[in-house]
């Protein structure tokens, strides 16, 4: 329940939709309803522009960047990204692959953007479709009143003031801050990964030349994989994704120091990055994949990474963040507007929800397995597995492209070839599993 503070210090106001967190999600959300008519209040802890990982973005957001009017304004700031390219120390050539390959051909390109750039782009659409974007403001607790009549919303401002907000509907896009899966208890560890990442941005690094210039590369080493990804401005950024025991490892080392240490385990990166220089301080975030039991309940709705998140390893943060967004936002329209039909919507919303973590998380699981790694760096286009592998690699899980069928053929093979090197995929299964354990702050194994 709600503590009504000292009156002097305090504000109130009400809206159809409250949007907590203004990341790719609350944004997108934010935009959609107010064009609707409807009035929105979005409330952001931080100020843009504000760093973020998670530069990448993937073809199948360009569609979502047209609906929502901002196409021109990320192409202006974006480094044009037409494909992915893999390097595996345990093989001896790099496997590039196009999204233009893929079964829908209209998608065939994507950008990489340094997302200070993109979050502010997406927040400002919002206020400029006259949502009420209040940015300094965080959300400390809400009540979700009786009988279905939406909640109260308290918010404490960066000069102190509280303010109350009365909405009929939450949304919660408070990314890995999952305001209100903490609330319910609901978030889970995602039992079946765990991974850690530590991350900077750099200049002066080696970049592909022509068209391949902002690809994204993927290096394989042997605690978990790098990314390497070209931005417009000469920036690249680099991250490892390792398993949580290694970063225990540190001990005593400056991050910078642990990180320029692991970059020296993969000889492919160390020689793109001869001549580079670290530009931005070194990060870490802890294991970043769980998911919350459930994705809506009476007048709120979950989205984005305030749901859940997996791995960073496809690039599929930002656009599984909008594409919910955009779901959400329909959902929110019929239970408000319709309330007869609110059961039908949210039970298509979850399922909505539900798809992408599925198609990506099969891959993921997989990803360090030596036969995947094979499978990744020898593609065959047999009964067109490799057009559907590219299709998921693009983001493009949600449309009409057939890709499930070609995708069960793909699985099929994967199965098989296991099957066929049964020790080597025994000895992968107990690795990973050890890998995934959890890890205390003194590095030992928890039960």
């Amino acid at each position: 329940m709600i503590t009504p503070p000292a009156a002097s210090n305090t504000r109130a106001s009400c809206c159809d939709v409250l949007v907590i967190g203004g990341g790719p999600a609350g944004s997108t959300a934010a935009a959609l309803l107010a064009e609707r008519g409807y009035r929105v209040t979005l409330l952001e802890k931080a100020h843009h522009p504000r760093f973020h990982i998670g530069e990448s973005l993937l073809p199948a957001n360009l569609p979502l960047l047209e609906k929502l009017g901002v196409a021109e304004a990320v192409k202006a700031i974006g480094m044009e990204k037409w494909g992915a390219e893999f390097v595996s120390p345990w093989h001896d050539h790099i496997q590039s692959f196009e999204f233009a390959d893929a079964m829908d051909k209209s998608m065939p390109m994507a950008y990489q953007v340094r997302r200070s750039e993109f979050d502010e782009i997406l927040i400002r659409n919002a206020s400029r479709k006259n949502a009420r974007v209040v940015e300094g403001c965080q959300v400390q607790d809400v009540d979700f009143l009786p009988d279905n009549a939406g909640a109260l919303v308290q918010a404490r401002h960066e000069d102190g003031s509280i303010e109350t907000v009365q909405t009929r509907f939450v949304l919660d896009a408070s990314g890995r801050d999952t305001f209100l899966g903490n609330r319910f208890k609901a978030k889970q560890r995602n039992k079946k990964h765990n991974s850690t990442a530590v991350y900077a941005h750099f200049s002066g690094v080696e970049r592909n030349s022509g068209k391949a210039a902002g690809n994204i590369t993927i290096f394989w080493f042997e605690h978990g994989w790098f990314w390497l990804i070209p931005l417009a401005d000469g920036t690249t950024s680099v991250g490892a994704v390792t398993w949580p025991y290694y970063l225990k490892t540190r001990n005593k080392k400056s991050l910078a120091q642990f990180f320029q240490e692991t970059i020296a385990m993969c000889a492919p990166l160390s020689a793109r990055l001869q001549h580079a220089q670290l530009t931005s301080p070194v990060e870490a975030t802890g294991n970043f994949s769980y998911m919350c039991d459930h994705s809506h309940g009476n007048n709120y709705l979950l989205l984005g990474d305030a749901y859940g998140f997996i791995d960073p390893v496809f690039s599929s943060g930002v656009m599984l963040a909008m594409n919910s967004a955009f779901v959400g936002a329909d959902t929110v329209d019929i239970c408000l507007s319709h309330p007869q039909r609110a059961a039908a919507a949210l039970k298509k919303f979850d399922a909505a929800m539900r798809i992408g973590p599925k198609e990506f998380s099969w891959f993921i699981y997989r990803v360090t397995n030596p036969t995947m790694r094979n499978m990744f760096m020898e593609p065959r286009n047999i009964f067109r597995v490799k057009e559907a592998l590219l299709s998921v690699l693009a983001g493009d899980v949600f449309g009409k492209t057939p890709i499930h069928g070609p995708l069960r053929i793909f699985k099929g093979l994967y199965y098989m070839a296991s099957l066929l090197n049964f020790k080597r995929t025994l000895k992968a299964w107990q690795m990973r599993k050890h890998n995934i354990r959890i890890v205390d702050e003194t590095g030992s194994a928890m039960n």
